[in-house]
């Protein structure tokens, strides 16, 4: 029997990372329960739970949380969506405000860029498709500069090691020393699907499905915008 004095524990990737804090203490201040978010780079927070470490819940990106569940390290129809986070795309504050305003001129502003900071994860694999679909994967690659899982791409933008640069709007609306130029022009959007599941270890899974339950609540929408991110559309 799950016991409701022992604290829900939570891994997740970075972009939901303020998202979850803000929910965990709303959750603790209703229900009088805690809820311990631990917010790692996703491939780490992946690693961790393929390697047997035992989670309440985990959030991830829909594609890590579907190998997860392949891999038995979730609990079987347990998967339910949380937030959609689209990619934005910012530069460092002060800096020249290149045109991204259409396909045409984010594809000229990448060309004359010198630098080009972007994510590890969907989002940034998602990037990379769209340079081999333009044809030009082999002229951006030498100016490509890979945020470290958990670091966040703004890091590099207002440290200058990167002009311009590519993340959820989750992780780079809220730091210091960056400016952002807007969501992806029309027809290039990326967005990533962030989803929560039980984990196979969990020692509380009926407490954990009331945690999920709350978290894709519609009533949080509102928070989830705040936060830059959407309540799954479907």
């Amino acid at each position: 029997m799950d016991d409701p004095s022992v604290a829900l524990t939570v891994i997740s990737s970075m972009a939901t990372r303020q998202l979850l804090a803000e929910l965990a203490r709303t959750y603790r201040h209703i229900h009088g329960i805690e809820v311990r978010v631990e917010s790692v780079g996703g491939v780490d927070a992946a690693r961790r739970v393929q390697a047997g470490e035992a989670f309440d819940l985990v959030v991830l990106a829909g594609d890590a949380i579907a190998k997860l569940l392949a891999g038995g390290h979730l609990l079987a129809g347990s998967a339910r969506a949380i937030a959609d986070s689209a990619v934005a795309i910012a530069v460092r504050a002060g800096a020249p405000r290149p045109d991204v305003s259409s396909e045409d001129a984010l594809r000229a502003s990448l060309l004359a860029a010198p630098t080009i900071g972007y994510s590890t994860g969907p989002s940034g694999n998602a990037l990379l498709a769209l340079f081999e679909r333009w044809g030009l994967a082999a002229t951006l690659a030498p100016r490509l500069v890979q945020a470290r899982p958990g670091l966040p791409v703004g890091s590099l933008l207002a440290g200058g090691e990167a002009e311009i640069g590519f993340q959820q709007l989750s992780e780079l609306q809220a730091l210091p020393g960056i400016a952002l130029l807007g969501p992806m022009p029309p027809g290039l959007e990326i967005v990533t699907r962030f989803i929560g599941a039980i984990g196979a270890a969990s020692t509380q899974p009926a407490a954990a499905r009331a945690l999920l339950d709350f978290l894709c609540a519609a009533e949080q929408g509102a928070l989830k915008r705040r936060h830059g991110m959407d309540a799954p559309s479907d």
